[in-house]
């Protein structure tokens, strides 16, 4: 029975990861460090909404980014283990809602689970896609599925971009190791960082 011939590119990705199988993260162990570091890179905080058969569907999302400028695209990851999104993605589109300063709690309230998270929500349809547009975001996007990428035990999900705007009047909303942040906020070093600095922790 005949193969099909391995490229040079697979092999050169074969060999790296034989090369580094011993140092990788064990998730069992390495967890709780491994979100401890990552939780250095600061980002920015979106809700994901969409209407699905005529009902508000929407999801607290930190870990959105920009792909392409041409095409426009953008992309997110979500939990392979997330309720909301295979609900979401029914839609023909959603929309990005960038939060600014002021809507921690509406962050923390679309993340909670279970929970009716539009009651007493203020929102208005998205003239391009109907998705939810939630007031006072600090900016918006029109966007619809273009590829979902498996990504171990999250989904990378990767959207065209059909319309946007933003104000220019707001802050935005941050995340920054285990916390909500604003960009004027002062940050205590910690560990190693404050010694050098002559901090107590």
């Amino acid at each position: 029975m005949s193969s099909r011939p391995v490229s040079p590119d697979e092999l050169t990705r074969a060999r790296t990861v034989r090369a580094h199988a011993h140092h990788q993260v064990d998730p069992g162990q390495d967890g709780r460090e491994f979100r401890r570091v990552l939780g250095s890179f600061c980002s920015g905080i979106t809700i994901l909404t969409a209407s699905v058969d005529g009902e508000p569907v929407g999801m607290t999302c930190q870990s959105f980014f920009s792909v392409s400028l041409d095409p426009p695209l953008v992309s997110f990851c979500v939990s392979r283990s997330s309720t909301t999104y295979p609900v979401l993605r029914e839609a023909d589109g959603f929309v990005v809602n960038v939060l600014g300063t002021d809507q921690e709690l509406l962050s923390s309230h679309f993340a909670a689970r279970g929970a009716d998270r539009w009651t007493g929500v203020d929102w208005s349809p998205s003239s391009i896609t109907g998705s939810p547009v939630l007031a006072d975001s600090l900016a918006v996007l029109d966007c619809a599925v273009d590829a979902e990428i498996a990504a171990g035990d999250h989904i990378l999900v990767v959207a065209r971009v059909l319309g946007m705007r933003a104000r220019d009047d707001a802050g935005p909303l941050l995340y920054y190791r285990g916390a909500y942040r604003r960009l004027h906020d002062a940050v205590r070093p910690t560990g190693a960082a404050a010694l050098r600095r002559g901090g107590a922790e």
